[in-house]
């Protein structure tokens, strides 16, 4: 099989199961990416299922609009193949005849041979008509747009702009290993322009993504991929020197690692509950040369009796689960998985997980409860409700660095100076 026709056929197989089967795109694209040896099949098929994804509800009504009878239950590799092309000739602009070629090639390679003349009349046709306009609103479910709207009248309309547009690539340099000023001239060497933003200390911007391999030095740990908003969880905890931390829902990471980066000498505890995802934890902490500084435990951060020492900690950092909606720009998913239940289960699972690691704190410590949604109940709200039956609970307000201001701490929306939509608040335990 031809590069091309294996990339849009292991594109088809992504989205048919993101899209029919309600599988996660990370989960899904995981296991593929590795097994493509040139970077350029990976960067392409990252492209085309992001794009898919993104533009998936103007594509469907054209098509379904375009088929002379409904598809049948059989048919979710055949429409996730046409979003496959769809992506190609709309978004992405490649040439016409060589994504037509491929992507009808690829019907064949699905074992789908007698539907090839029926993807290339579609194709063809979509090529000739167009799409529908662009409507960012309309990828979202109405249940889930309407409390974006209720929330953030103002400004909806651009989180909803922002969510469907690539995310820039933000890099955090590692200032235990060099300078950011040091890997900037690095960048630059290597033709890669990246630009500053005076709020953080260790990031640097590049407005057109890279895959990992083309970072100098990204292998040694001399620079992470994090977004700038989760970059800025370390000035929001504000930590002193030396402190006892606890990370409690810790996977990726990232935020473990950029601690520990800036402070050796800190005694770090990074948890979560999920074991393989603990592993992603010891490996990032690891290639940033970190890990002595941190102790790692698959435990659920809710039920302390279970493995607390009974000393408490300096500061706890708790980057509880949430809704993602902040973060639709990178996982563009969320918005065919995300239903009320879920809301529900995450609002009573950030409570349970305020309630327990604040238990863990010292008098005097600082607790920093942070998300990537951009929903008031699971930020403002859960801190308020907190508030209220927490006596020894006092907020330290945040400076405007850090996005809105909200009743209790600070928000900042997807898209809004380059980063991706963010709540951070801090909270001090009386002494």
């Amino acid at each position: 099989m031809a590069p091309g026709v294996q990339v849009r056929v292991h594109a088809a197989h992504v989205l048919d199961a993101v899209v029919h089967r309600g599988r996660s795109l990370k989960s899904e694209l995981a296991p593929i990416l590795p097994r493509l040896d040139d970077p350029r099949d990976r960067a392409l098929l990252e492209a085309i299922v992001f794009a898919a994804l993104r533009g998936r509800h103007r594509y469907d009504a054209a098509l379904r609009s375009w088929l002379q009878k409904p598809p049948g239950g059989s048919d979710g590799p055949l429409l996730a193949l046409l979003l496959v092309g769809c992506a190609q000739l709309d978004t992405l602009q490649l040439p016409a005849h060589a994504a037509l070629a491929a992507t009808v090639d690829a019907v064949r390679a699905l074992g789908r041979p007698h539907q090839a003349g029926l993807v290339n009349a579609l194709l063809r046709r979509a090529q000739r008509e167009g799409f529908p306009p662009a409507d960012p609103a309309a990828a979202w479910p109405q249940w889930l747009r309407s409390r974006i709207e209720a929330a953030w009248p103002e400004q909806a309309a651009a989180v909803f702009a922002a969510s469907a547009q690539p995310a820039p690539l933000w890099l955090r340099v590692n200032r235990r290993l060099t300078t950011r000023d040091a890997y900037r001239a690095r960048l630059e060497e290597a033709g890669i322009a990246a630009s500053i933003d005076p709020r953080l200390a260790d990031a640097l911007r590049l407005d057109v993504p890279l895959p990992v391999s083309a970072l100098p030095g990204f292998d040694e740990g001399l620079v992470a991929v994090q977004d700038g908003s989760a970059q800025q969880a370390a000035d929001a905890l504000g930590a002193e020197p030396g402190a006892r931390l606890l990370d409690a829902c810790a996977a990726p990471g990232g935020k473990a690692a950029h601690l520990l980066e800036r402070d050796p000498a800190m005694e770090l505890l990074a948890l979560d509950i999920d074991s393989r995802r603990l592993a992603r934890v010891e490996e990032n902490l690891r290639r940033s040369g970190v890990l002595e500084g941190a102790q790692l435990r698959a435990v659920d951060a809710t039920t302390p009796a279970m493995w607390w020492d009974g000393f408490t900690f300096d500061a706890v950092l708790l980057d509880a689960p949430c809704s993602a909606t902040g973060v639709v720009r990178r996982q563009p998913d969320i918005l065919l998985h995300r239903r009320p239940d879920d809301l529900v289960a995450l609002l009573q699972a950030q409570a349970r997980l305020l309630d327990a690691t604040w238990t863990l704190l010292r008098p005097g410590g600082v607790l920093l409860y942070a998300t990537c949604s951009v929903l008031p109940e699971e930020n403002a709200g859960q801190i308020e409700a907190f508030l209220a039956r927490t006596a020894d609970a006092l907020e330290l307000p945040l400076p405007e660095a850090f996005g809105h201001a909200a009743p209790v701490g600070r928000q900042r929306l997807s898209g809004e100076d380059g980063m991706d939509g963010f709540y951070y608040a801090r909270l001090r335990k009386r002494d």
